[in-house]
């Protein structure tokens, strides 16, 4: 499993992530988001906005991840959206996506 993967799950664990695309929003109008995932097989509507509102207010939206890898990297169905809240799982994120 890939390295980015598995700093999901630590940080879902952690209490660090928030997912689904209304929480997400939410959480990035209280400006406690630092990084966000958009599964890149999620709906067109849903690439756009999520990617509209992270250039809005400043945040990396990546989008190289499918349904299935988020999903499972969670141990949860269907995961379409996710945000990270902890700026050191960001670092460590940012650092395995260059």
């Amino acid at each position: 499993m890939d390295k980015v993967l598995n700093y999901l799950g630590l940080s879902k664990r952690a209490g660090k992530l928030v997912q689904g695309t209304d929480a997400v929003l939410k959480n990035l109008r209280s400006r406690q988001t630092h990084l966000m995932f958009v599964a890149s097989d999620a709906s067109l509507a849903t690439i756009q906005n999520v990617s509209k509102k992270g250039l809005f207010y400043n945040i990396p939206v990546i989008n190289k991840y499918s349904t299935d890898e988020l999903s499972n990297s969670l141990g949860e169905k269907n995961i379409k959206v996710i945000a990270i809240n902890d700026q050191g799982f960001v670092k460590a994120i940012m650092k395995e996506l260059k």
